[in-house]
């Protein structure tokens, strides 16, 4: 007999929707909540998680679907449950509470808060009882319940010191100039000084992609000629591509891994590291020719457009590492299980290759021991003979994978991530001539524009089984520019340059703080509690400033928009001392800031049809130049003329009829007109302050 729904079953939340028949009373978000905790005068308890997270699955097995544990939350406490992907301002600030009080933070995020949503006690997963120096939910909970009738001055104390450390927080001293070159050399010496030159990587165990580090290292690499900045990088993406880390299988990244080597992965896979991997990676197979790295680009995108993008070209949250109940259980395999799927002699030949043990590779995380089960992964990269065999057992290994019980898929379309993807396959389209790629995108910016609207047009968050909703946030406009961006500097299309500054005017209206610059990640009237968050950290992903920064800094310069590059400046400066004290937790804001103290060049093509372009456009594509940005002047692309209205400097950029010229213009100031792609280059790469053509240091990159 099926449990009696709750609450949450009339949400649209995947991740509400999982615990909609809890024995919990879950509340979502919202009035009604507050009004019962007020009237029951009774703290509420957030849980905040997400619908892949390994660790919210366990807690709710041991404590939101156990009735004893379920009686005892809904007898002390209003239980409120809250999806971080659909409400990342309410994560954000509740976050941060949690690591100011415990040091700590992960998910499931969990806290007791008083009536006006202040926290008094914060942790991450609770057991059902006490182990291992974890305290249970069953002894914490008549704790709690003690502390509100018989101390509630001291919990409301405790509650005010948080909300006031918090406001604190928000009220950092911007800079009184821009951060000079020395914040970028600190960044890549701290990265250095972590680096692990056996495995790739920074640090230990667990190990992060955080593949915006990697840009920038390669960025790095173009500003400098910086080799060892070439080798963090490259090193680390090839060890993640042939370790464990990489779904061999079924191709994409997993989350993170658990162990220094790069085998052991927390299986979960998130569009937005398979974003920030493509970007990496086609950037370092930019800079070094390695066709490893080549390959990665091209099979996260294949894995992508086969898993998370749905029916209607949006982009898909995640998939979930749990299947059957266990983790991994879908991506792992036996021995018996290879020579089913491929009979004797080729699943010899595949178990050698990725590195299976009589035993199993794969151990249990929490006690060591041998499962009987294999991770693949590669102690090198397989020739160009034995990658066809594999790869044709790899497509036998995928049809038989997929008879299995298949994870759960989160099928929320997000705003944010999708802008990233949007950007992440535009720029990869280009490097590596793939135009399929930036039909991907197209679609998905398409969606985005039409579906993520409310009534009066303005942004939405969170897209699923045709509802929109939830205000945008500050991620949601910068992402979304930034994929707008990527994808005008692919197709040329001056809607997609109209639409990313339409978003970025919104942005500035409704996140600025014209006080310092920076960007609130909630606009004044969402109402979000206690703060309204400025995230320049960069975390999995990249902070809505570091990609507000990257926004207005291009608009500036493709629109000739100065107060744009203004508001840019004024962002960088409002980093203040965290920036300058640690750079390297601030990788892809630094990036942003190099363009910013070392302004790029700026491309117009003129022709008078997309064949005259052509050649000269074709060169600029196979071109790795971080700083170059480049607009198309073509009445056939532009019949509407919506360029000139974006970027009037371009209406005077005529090309004589059968011909293209390109005019280069650095700091305000333009060549006069280029008609051959070689000397075209010649100029770009000579004004790129050293940036390096893959040719010279590695065999050229095919194209």
């Amino acid at each position: 007999m099926a449990a009696r729904a709750n609450r949450l079953a009339g949400e649209i939340s995947p991740y509400l929707l999982q615990h909609a028949h809890n024995p919990v009373d879950w509340f979502p978000w919202g009035e009604e909540a507050f009004a019962a905790a007020r009237e029951r005068d009774l703290p509420l308890f957030l849980s905040i998680g997400y619908s892949t997270c390994h660790w919210c699955h366990v807690m709710e097995r041991e404590c939101f679907e156990d009735e004893e544990a379920a009686a005892l939350l809904n007898a002390v406490t209003v239980p409120v449950k809250i999806d971080r992907e659909e409400r990342p301002d309410l994560d954000a600030v509740y976050m941060a509470a949690c690591q100011m009080m415990t040091g700590s933070g992960g998910w499931p995020l969990s806290l007791f808060v008083d009536h006006e949503l202040r926290p008094f006690f914060a942790a991450t997963y609770i057991p059902k009882r006490t182990r291992l120096g974890r305290r249970g939910l069953m002894d914490l909970l008549p704790a709690i319940a003690q502390a509100w009738k018989t101390r509630r001055a001291d919990v409301h104390q405790a509650a005010m010191g948080v909300r006031d450390a918090l406001a604190g927080r928000s009220e950092a001293r911007p800079s009184d100039a821009l951060p000079g070159e020395g914040v970028q050399e600190k960044a890549r010496e701290q990265l250095a000084a972590s680096y692990d030159p056996l495995h790739g990587g920074f640090g230990q165990a667990p190990k992060f992609p955080s593949p915006h580090q990697l840009v920038f290292l390669l960025r790095r690499h173009a500003r400098t000629v910086d080799p060892q900045a070439l080798v963090m990088a490259r090193e680390t993406l090839r060890a993640m591509r042939l370790g464990g880390l990489f779904d061999h299988v079924g191709l994409g990244f997993h989350r993170y891994a658990t162990d220094r080597r790069w085998l052991l992965p927390h299986f979960e896979k998130m569009l937005y590291d398979q974003a920030m991997l493509l970007m990496a990676c086609t950037e370092a197979w930019q800079a070094c020719g390695d066709a490893l790295l080549g390959r990665a680009a091209r099979e996260i995108a294949d894995y992508v457009a086969r898993e998370l993008t749905g029916d209607h070209g949006g982009f898909l949250c995640a998939e979930d590492a749990d299947s059957e109940g266990e983790e991994g259980r879908y991506y792992v395999w036996t021995e018996e299980e290879l020579r089913d799927a491929l009979g004797v002699e080729d699943a010899a030949f595949w178990a050698e290759r990725f590195g299976f043990a009589p035993g199993g590779n794969y151990l249990e995380e929490a006690t060591g021991e041998a499962t009987g089960r294999n991770i693949p992964h590669l102690e090198r990269d397989p020739g160009e003979k034995e990658s066809a065999r594999l790869e044709a057992l790899r497509l036998r290994l995928l049809e038989a994978r997929d008879r299995r019980v298949h994870p759960h898929k989160d099928d929320k379309v997000l705003t944010d991530w999708n802008g990233l993807m949007i950007a992440a396959l535009a720029q990869a389209s280009r490097a590596l001539d793939a135009p399929e790629m930036a039909l991907a995108a197209a679609r998905a910016a398409d969606f985005a524009l039409a579906n993520l609207r409310a009534p009066d047009g303005a942004l939405l968050h969170r897209w699923r089984e045709g509802q929109a909703a939830v205000p945008a946030t500050l991620d949601d406009h910068a992402f979304l520019a930034w994929g707008l961006i990527e994808l005008y500097l692919t197709d040329f299309d001056p809607g997609r340059l109209r639409a990313a500054l339409e978003l970025a005017e919104a942005m500035i209206e409704r996140f600025q703080d014209p006080s310092d610059g920076g960007f609130h990640l909630s606009a004044a009237d969402a109402g979000t509690p206690l703060t309204r968050q400025k995230q320049y950290y960069d975390a999995a992903i990249p902070s809505g400033n570091s990609a507000a920064l990257l926004v207005l800094e291009r608009l500036g310069r493709l629109c000739a928009r100065p107060d744009l590059t203004e508001r840019a400046e004024a962002l960088a400066r409002s980093a203040g001392r965290p920036l300058e004290e640690y750079p390297a937790g601030f990788t892809m804001l630094l990036c942003g800031l190099d363009l910013l103290q070392h302004p790029g060049t700026e491309v117009v093509v003129a022709a008078r049809s997309r064949k005259d372009a052509r050649p000269l456009l074709e060169a600029l594509r196979g071109a790795w130049l971080p700083g170059v940005l480049v607009a198309l002047a073509c009445p056939e692309a532009d019949p509407r003329g919506l360029l000139a209205g974006l970027a009037p400097h371009t209406a005077a950029m005529n090309a004589p009829e059968g011909r293209a010229q390109a005019f280069v213009c650095r700091r305000g100031r333009c060549e006069p007109p280029v008609e051959d792609p070689a000397r075209l280059l010649a100029m770009l790469r000579d004004d790129a302050d050293h940036a390096q053509d893959p040719a010279q240091t590695v065999d050229a990159a095919p194209r």
